[in-house]
C-alpha cells in the first residue's frame, strides 16, 4: 500500500473551507435577526473588550511598545464609541426607506429595503491591530452578517488576543478568526465571500481587489497614500505645528491618516519650522509622550525602510533639523523633520508611514494645486488657515477621501461621517 501524505496547508485550507461553508449555511438565520438581537451581540462584544482592557494594553505593548494611555486613546475608546453608535442607530438603519412614486406608476408604492451582504471577509492591518480589526466587525454585526477576520501576522500578540476573544464571544458559524501569513489571506480570498473589507496599502489592495473580482465579490478598500498638510500664511503656526507633530508622535507616525508631508507658504516657512521644533520638545517632555513610552516601528524591515528614506533625502540635499534615522535594530525612529526636500526624492514618491515629516515651501497656490493633481488622490488632506476663503479654495480645488480644516485625523473619529478614500487611497466607505 502507498502512504498518503496530507500537508499542513491542505488541513488549513480544508478548515477554512469548512468554516466558510458553515457560515454560508448560517447567513440567512443571522440576516433575519432584528435590531434587539444585533444590539445584544454588540453589547457582548463591548463587554468582552472591557474585561480584557489590561490584556489589550499588554498585547499591543508587546507588539509596538505603545504606552497604555495611547492604547486607550487610539485603540480601545474609538472602538467602544463605534459600538455605542451602532447600538443607538441600528434600528433606524434597518428601517425601509419609502421613496416617491413617478407619475406613470401612480397607484403603486416603492421602498428601499436594506439587506445584509451575507458572509464577509475582514482583512485588517498591523498599524492599529485592535481597532482596525474589530471596527469593521461592528458594522458587520450591525448589518446582520457572518464574518471571518484575518488579522495581521506582524502583530502576533494582539492577533492572538483577538482570536481568543472572538472564540469566547461568538459561535464559529457566525464570527471567527484565522491567523497566519499572506498564504492564509490568499486562501481566504479564493473563497466566494459576499463582500471583502480590506485595510492596508494600495499595492496589496489592488491584489485583494483582483482576487475578489474572480468571485465577483464586492469590496471596501481602505488604503493610504501621501496625505498633505497645507499651512497658509494666515494659520496659527503654534497649533498647526503641534497638531502635525502630534500625528507624527502617535503610533510613531504609522497611521493611514497621518500627514505625510507639509506644504508651507514660503513667507512663514522658517517660523513654522521653529514652531515644529517647539512642538517636538513639548511632546518629548510631556507627561503622556515620554521617549521611553514612545511606540516603535512594527518590524525591523519597516524600520530600515524608513531609515533609508531619511538617509536618501539627506544625501539628496535635505536638511534634518530634528530627529534622524534612529536605531533599526531597536525599531526606533525618532520624530524627524526634514527641510529643503526635493520633490523627486524617494521620500516624496513613497508613503512614509512613519514619524518623518518633509517640509516643502510653496509660493503659489495654483502651482501646489497643479502638483497635487498630478499625484494619486490621498486618503486625507489637512488645511491650516484662519481665513475661511483660503480653506474654501483648497476644498474646491483638490480631491481627497476626507479634508480637515485646522486639525488632523479627527474626521476618522466621527462615526457620522463616511470614511474612505478615492481610487489609489481606497474604494467605498465605512463608519456611519
Amino acid at each position: 500500500m502507498e502512504e498518503s501524505t496530507v500537508s499542513s496547508t491542505d488541513v488549513e485550507e480544508a478548515e477554512l473551507l469548512s468554516t466558510f461553508e458553515r457560515q454560508q449555511a448560517n447567513q440567512y438565520r443571522v440576516a433575519r435577526t432584528g435590531a434587539a438581537e444585533r444590539i445584544s451581540k454588540l453589547g457582548l462584544l463591548r463587554e468582552a473588550i472591557l474585561v480584557r482592557r489590561e490584556s489589550i494594553r499588554e498585547a499591543i505593548f508587546a507588539d509596538f511598545r505603545k504606552p497604555p494611555e495611547e492604547v486607550d486613546l487610539t485603540e480601545i475608546i474609538p472602538l467602544l464609541l463605534e459600538i455605542r453608535h451602532a447600538q443607538r442607530n441600528v434600528a433606524k438603519w434597518m428601517r425601509p426607506l419609502k421613496v416617491p412614486t413617478s407619475l406613470p406608476l401612480v397607484g403603486t408604492a416603492s421602498e428601499v429595503h436594506y439587506e445584509p451582504k451575507g458572509v464577509v471577509l475582514l482583512i485588517s492591518p498591523w498599524n492599529y491591530p485592535w481597532m482596525l480589526t474589530l471596527g469593521p466587525l461592528v458594522s458587520a454585526i450591525a448589518a446582520g452578517n457572518c464574518a471571518i477576520l484575518k488579522p495581521s501576522e506582524h502583530t502576533p500578540h494582539t492577533s492572538r488576543l483577538v482570536a481568543e476573544m472572538i472564540a469566547d464571544t461568538f459561535s464559529q458559524a457566525e464570527v471567527t478568526v484565522f491567523n497566519g501569513d499572506r498564504h492564509v489571506a490568499a486562501a481566504l480570498l479564493d473563497l466566494p465571500f459576499n463582500h471583502v473589507f480590506f485595510t492596508g496599502s494600495p499595492a496589496v489592495g489592488s491584489m485583494v481587489m483582483e482576487a475578489a473580482a474572480r468571485n465577483l465579490s464586492s469590496v471596501t478598500l481602505e488604503l493610504g497614500g501621501k496625505s498633505p498638510a497645507i499651512v497658509d500664511d494666515s494659520a496659527d503656526l503654534e497649533s498647526a505645528a503641534l497638531a502635525i507633530m502630534w500625528a507624527k508622535y502617535a503610533n510613531a507616525g504609522q497611521t493611514c491618516v497621518a500627514p505625510d508631508f507639509a506644504l508651507v507658504s514660503e513667507a512663514i516657512h522658517d517660523d513654522f519650522v521653529a514652531a515644529l521644533l517647539d512642538a517636538e520638545k513639548r511632546l518629548h517632555d510631556g507627561d503622556q509622550l515620554q521617549t521611553e513610552g514612545y511606540a516603535r516601528i512594527v518590524t525591523k524591515r519597516h524600520s530600515e525602510r524608513i531609515s533609508d528614506l531619511i538617509v536618501d533625502a539627506v544625501e539628496d540635499g535635505a536638511d534634518c533639523v530634528v530627529g534622524g534615522s534612529g536605531n533599526s535594530a531597536e525599531r526606533y525612529i525618532p520624530p524627524t523633520v526634514l527641510t529643503d526636500v526635493k520633490w523627486d526624492s524617494r521620500i516624496m514618491t513613497e508613503e512614509i508611514f512613519g514619524p518623518v515629516l518633509p517640509v516643502l515651501k510653496y509660493t503659489s497656490r495654483d502651482a501646489v494645486v497643479e502638483r497635487l493633481r498630478a499625484m494619486p488622490i490621498p486618503l486625507s488632506l489637512y488645511v491650516f488657515a484662519a481665513d475661511p476663503a483660503v480653506a474654501e479654495f483648497w476644498i474646491e480645488n483638490t480631491r481627497s477621501g476626507g479634508i480637515v480644516i485646522n486639525d488632523v485625523a479627527i474626521h476618522f473619529g466621527n462615526p457620522e461621517l463616511p470614511f474612505g478614500g478615492m481610487q489609489n487611497s481606497g474604494i467605498g466607505r465605512s463608519h456611519g
